[in-house]
This record gives structure tokens, sequence and C-alpha cells, in this order.
């Protein structure tokens, strides 16, 4: 087995306190403590908090298109690409107990506050709509009568409602939901 190195146990630690308890309330020396790590070795790797946190946002969003990449690596048809990604948001949620995006935490914790973090989720939310984009385009390259911007805006603006429904409700049944309305969009 590989040993992993400082930065990314420092990262993947950081990763898991920012997602569980929220920016704010971790503090440096909890992360140096968990990560059993010396001060110096942290700031070796991050000039600060901050630079932490950019940190863990590339992460998470690697992971996140790394995964639903691979979710569906099997799947060719279109339609049920598009689906697939319900069933992908729907596993996330699963698997994180249904603690919702790292990216609309860490907005709704810090809003406005941090520019390049704010600027940074928005970026990612617009990759995940234009990654919709993408396999809507393909499922209509051959209906004439398709509206592909409005059914991508309402897939996007469907998936991330069903994630905060899911969160609240402690459930999935938000993503059964938006399946069968997305599948009547597609015809």
């Amino acid at each position: 087995m590989k040993k992993e190195k400082v930065k990314e146990r420092i990262i993947r630690v950081a990763s898991d306190l920012f997602y569980r308890q929220g920016f704010n309330s971790t503090g440096i020396n909890q992360i140096i403590a968990e990560a059993d790590i010396a001060i110096g070795s942290l700031y070796n790797h991050f000039t600060s908090k901050n630079d932490l946190l950019q940190a863990y946002l590339i992460k998470e969003e690697l992971e996140w298109f790394k995964g639903f990449e691979d979710h569906t690596a099997q799947i060719s048809e279109p339609k049920k690409k598009i689906l697939s990604l319900i069933d992908y948001r729907k596993k996330l949620q699963k698997s994180s107990k249904f603690a919702g995006c790292h990216f609309i935490k860490i907005i709704a914790e810090l809003g406005d506050s941090s520019p390049v973090v704010s600027d940074f989720a928005k970026k990612h939310k617009g990759k995940q709509k234009e990654m919709i984009r993408t396999l809507v385009g393909g499922y209509a390259e051959n209906k004439k009568d398709l509206n592909a911007d409005l059914i991508t805006e309402s897939i996007f603006l469907l998936i991330e409602g069903a994630v905060v429904t899911s969160t609240i409700d402690k459930n999935t049944d938000s993503f059964n939901a938006i399946q069968q309305i997305i599948e009547a969009q597609l015809p």
C-alpha cells in the first residue's frame, strides 16, 4: 500500500472537517492534530487556511467529475446517460449520509465574503450545467422539436433542488420524483 504524502493527508483531513463541521468551525490546530503533523508541515504546503480551502474545493471538483465519468463509463445511450446523472447525485447523497453538496454548503457558510471561493463554486456549477448541456445535445441530435437549452436548465435546476430537498428530508424521494419529470421531458 502506498504511503499517503503529507500534503495529501492535510487536504484529506481538512476536506473531511470542512465538509462535516464547516470551514469557520474548523481551526488550523484541529487540522494539525487530526493530520498528525507539525505546524511547519502545514505551512510548508499551504500559506493559509484559505489556501487549504481552495485545495479542498479543487479536490472535490476533480473527484465529482471523475466520479460521474466512472459512474457512466459503461453507458453510451444519451438518454440513459442523462438519467444516470440523477442516480449519481443520489449515490453521492447516500454516501454522505445526506450531508449535501460541498459547493452549496461552502457558499451557504461563506456567502460572498470570499470572492475567490464564491467564484469557484459558481464556475463548478457552471461546469456541471455545461456537462448536462453536452449530454442533452447528444440526446437532441436527431430530435427536431426539442428545446435543448430549456431542457438543460430544467435538468440542472431539478437536480440541484433534489440535492437540497434530499439534504433536508434525509431521503432520496426527491430524486425519484425528478427522474419521472426528466423522463417526461425526454420523449
